[in-house]
């Protein structure tokens, strides 16, 4: 890769962060790929493990970490997995390596005397259902966000969808818990001779402004 340069702020004491490098954007971004079909390669656990621990790196809402994953593989979990989904995304989920269940709990409030320990926040949610909902869901699909590009980091490609029902996986997974399902991620080395052409993306102006 090529080395990236830092500069130093205003004072000179302390460097900026630098860039990353043309080859790690394109991983991460330019180049990568939603992919349908996967090469029939299996999927490392250590690599799942290692885009979990880059994943959860990211930040949420008073560090409430409410991201919950479960890695389907074997032919038991496919099972169990396959009458939830849509027509269109059984075939494909079937076939792929591995398939991550993201979900978020909806207790992630119970954690939070360890992964907010200087202040009592666990009461800030405590009673508060709709506080509760809305910091579960928006965090765990921020979460779920990094997990893809951690996905893509440690060399793997990825799959996000819908496209399946919710309660179905929610009772054949989480039931009993207080976790609750929010989208699909198939998982593998993508086949990149089944790739369509890239959908058009908007322009700059399209999404952003300054004020």
């Amino acid at each position: 890769m090529n080395q990236v340069v830092n500069f130093k702020n205003f004072d000179g004491a302390h460097p900026l962060p630098a860039k990353l490098d043309a080859e790690a954007l394109d991983r991460l971004f330019r180049e990568a790929r939603t992919h349908n079909a996967f090469l029939d390669t299996p999927v490392p656990h250590a690599l799942l493990e290692e885009a979990v621990e880059l994943a959860k790196m990211g930040p949420t809402a008073v560090n409430t970490s409410p991201l919950r994953i479960v890695f389907v593989e074997t032919d038991e979990g496919k099972a169990l997995l396959e009458p939830s989904l849509a027509e269109g995304n059984l075939a494909k989920t079937m076939a792929a390596p591995v398939t991550a269940i993201v979900g978020f709990d909806m207790a992630f409030y119970d954690k939070l005397p360890k992964l907010f320990p200087h202040a009592d926040a666990r009461a800030w949610f405590v009673g508060n259902d709709a506080f509760i909902d809305l910091t579960a869901r928006q965090s765990g699909t921020l979460q779920a966000a990094y997990f893809i590009l951690a996905l893509r980091a440690v060399g793997l490609d990825a799959g996000p969808m819908g496209g399946f029902d919710n309660a179905k996986v929610d009772e054949a997974f989480f039931a009993g818990t207080t976790v609750k399902s929010n989208f699909l991620i198939n998982i593998g080395y993508g086949d990149a001779d089944k790739l369509y052409p890239r959908s058009p993306r908007l322009d700059f102006e399209e999404i952003a402004s300054f004020a």
